[in-house]
């Protein structure tokens, strides 16, 4: 049988260390820049990702982004939204197979769970976005 003060050293213990997981989540207003350095990490350190694949001459990809901007004020600290220029970062969009542009991947816990290829109106991308996550 425990005691009282164990119990409440349990209790402490437990605290603190929820304390130090929520210290880590981290909350984004607006997308994160990502390059092929860069990209891995925010993968791995955020349970909920959405990268804008995009490239400066691609119109498409300017109607999206603005819709990105929104989701990622949206959902901030459950999803982190990132955009990837995939002429100045070709390592990473090879990696993942971008053929067309704009192109969203869906990460959750660092596994790559679906993908949203062309400019799609904002409810569908916010649809599919939130079914491939389970948000």
């Amino acid at each position: 049988m425990t005691s009282v003060d164990d119990e409440e050293l349990i209790k402490q213990k437990l605290l603190k260390k929820l304390m130090s997981q929520m210290s880590s989540i981290q909350s984004y207003d607006e997308p994160v820049t990502l390059t092929d350095d860069t990209f891995d990490d925010f993968i791995s350190k955020n349970e909920n990702v959405v990268v804008d694949c995009w490239a400066e001459w691609c119109y498409p990809c300017r109607v999206v982004s603005p819709i990105v901007d929104e989701l990622a004020k949206k959902y901030r600290g459950k999803i982190a939204f990132a955009k990837l220029n995939v002429d100045e970062n070709q390592l990473t969009a090879m990696q993942y197979g971008i053929m067309s542009i704009p192109t969203l991947l869906i990460f959750k816990n660092g596994q790559l769970v679906d993908q949203i290829v062309g400019a799609l109106p904002k409810k569908l991308i916010e649809v599919n976005i939130l079914r491939a996550l389970g948000v």
